[in-house]
């Protein structure tokens, strides 16, 4: 190899470094915001790339990337997530059309969902909705949970919040007549149930979240646990 950096192709005139050793730095610049120059030579110098300092500066400035004072001052919400994500959770209403004896009647249903395991918290975060109001925030905050409200405008910062609401209309609400109160928590309830543990998440590498000891059966028959009359079913061994 003929050029400075171990990390280059030989070429006439001005020499390029590698796609992939391109690519670790940018991906590098993104993943620690707070890493400079030559914190990022260093640790592709760990990999077996030999890089400048001056090499890795002139590919972030080549992708529009600042130098690791600025980075740190602009960290994206997704990377704010990523990091504390065992910390955080969503919260938000919807409503639910529910057919009582006084005709048609409008509930709204408040859920809180943690980001990491869909269970409890350290922080909340929820909108900016008039109806969370200070004595709302009060009351979560005498759980030693603390609430944090997100940005004005910013309609996907509580996403697995919207997720969610998504998730139990089209699978459950959208496809039952709500006669009374009841009928609305009892179809809440199942949901929940099933949520937690019989429905596989794609986004927590397609498994169930809380599997039941009994249901971890590796041979036996097959059997279908099903709720709210088939509309919510789960497959699984029974024991021998």
């Amino acid at each position: 190899m003929t050029g400075a950096d171990s990390g280059v192709h030989d070429a006439i005139g001005r020499p390029r470094i590698k796609r992939e050793v391109e690519q670790l730095i940018i991906r590098m610049a993104r993943e620690k915001r707070d890493w400079g120059y030559d914190r990022i030579a260093g640790a592709l110098a760990n990999l077996g790339y030999e890089i400048s300092d001056q090499t890795v500066g002139n590919v972030l400035r080549r992708h529009g990337l600042p130098p690791a004072p600025e980075r740190k001052r602009t960290t994206p919400w997704t990377d704010f997530i990523r990091t504390h994500v065992e910390l955080l959770a969503g919260t938000d209403f919807f409503t639910a059309e529910v057919l009582t004896l006084r005709g048609l009647v409008t509930y709204y249903v408040l859920f809180f969902i943690h980001l990491e395991s869909r269970r409890d918290c350290r922080y909340l975060l929820h909108d900016r909705d008039t109806s969370l109001t200070r004595s709302f925030r009060a009351i979560i905050a005498s759980g030693r949970v603390d609430p944090l409200a997100l940005p004005p405008r910013s309609p996907n910062l509580n996403a697995y919040a919207e997720r969610w609401v998504r998730s139990v209309k089209e699978e459950c609400l959208s496809k039952l007549i709500l006669l009374g109160e009841r009928s609305l928590r009892r179809a809440l309830n199942n949901y929940v149930d099933h949520f937690h543990t019989e429905r596989n998440h794609q986004r927590k590498g397609n498994v169930l979240l809380f599997p039941q000891v009994n249901d971890r059966q590796r041979d036996g028959p097959v059997r279908c646990r099903d709720r709210l009359g088939g509309l919510l079913r789960y497959y699984h061994r029974e024991a021998a």
